[in-house]
């Protein structure tokens, strides 16, 4: 199980950070990654890690402004978030890869690589 922390209100420009923790076994060799939806859009990709931490992936969105990051004694991840931006105002989404592929062999990450999904946590930011 995943549960996810950390959303809340900032205004345009400033930062916030998430974290998700599983309850799963530590040292799982599993990637982990976050998504997010904004009202009547899909559920877009955000970031993910590797299960050692040393690889990690971007969205468009996500590129230059967030950074994922694990600690895998605790079994969590985290979401630094800086420069945000009114778009990036949507729920967020923790999820864990448990069966999926290599996520460096695919050719752009999707919610069908994953198959363990927690609660949404809102991020929402103001103009």
């Amino acid at each position: 199980q995943l549960q996810a922390y950390g959303g809340g209100l900032v205004q345009a420009g400033g930062s916030l950070s998430l974290s998700c923790v599983g309850s799963g076994r530590t040292g799982s060799r599993y990637s982990m990654g976050w998504f997010r939806q904004a009202p009547g859009r899909e559920r877009e990709f955000v970031a993910a890690i590797s299960w050692s931490g040393s690889s990690t992936y971007y969205g468009v969105s996500a590129k230059g402004r967030f950074t994922i990051s694990r600690d895998g004694a605790k079994n969590t991840i985290y979401l630094q978030m800086s420069s945000l931006k009114p778009a990036d105002t949507a729920v967020y989404y923790c999820a864990a890869s448990l069966y999926g592929p290599d996520l460096g062999t695919v050719p752009q990450i999707r919610t069908t690589h994953f198959d363990s999904w927690g609660r949404g946590t809102q991020v929402t930011v103001s103009s």
